[in-house]
């Protein structure tokens, strides 16, 4: 029975990086952890394309522009959606999260959600770098194992 799995070489072509600029703080971390990941991984900087949007809710129709195009082997989204005093939290985090899923469905490019969505603004820091690593690297990691697992997959 074959077996498939990705890895974490470099793999062939470029990668978009969607940012929200809201929480930007937050975001331009997350941003830094995932183009040293890459750049750890073998994918140089002028293999990135990086597009800023307002904020995360406007995460998955970029993400889905960009992947359209068929230039990108993957496309990353970054974001940071804090919970507040009302319920607008749950209609973002929860928007964004099911635009991301279906880019990904629709092109059939991996769509990988870097976003992160925190009860407070200290977990949002701890997940961006300071305590509970950075999720930009682990976002530029799944995208690397993705393609490369696509790619075995395709044959």
């Amino acid at each position: 029975m074959p077996t498939f799995d990705g890895d974490f070489s470099p793999p062939p072509g470029r990668f978009a990086i969607i940012a929200a600029r809201f929480n930007s703080m937050i975001t331009e971390a997350l941003l830094s952890g995932c183009r040293d990941a890459f750049a750890r991984h073998g994918v140089a900087d002028d293999r990135l394309d990086v597009a800023w949007v307002p904020g995360s809710f406007e995460i998955p129709l970029v993400a889905r522009k960009m992947a359209e195009t068929g230039r990108y082997a993957a496309v990353i989204t970054l974001g940071c959606v804090i919970r507040g005093e009302t319920g607008h939290y749950d209609h973002v985090a929860g928007q964004a999260a099911g635009g991301v899923l279906q880019a990904g469905l629709a092109t059939g490019v991996p769509v990988i959600f870097g976003v992160l969505t925190t009860e407070t603004v200290e977990q949002a820091l701890n997940r961006s770098g300071l305590k509970a690593g950075n999720k930009g690297v682990d976002a530029a990691l799944a995208a690397i194992e993705m393609v490369n697992l696509l790619r075995r997959i395709e044959g």
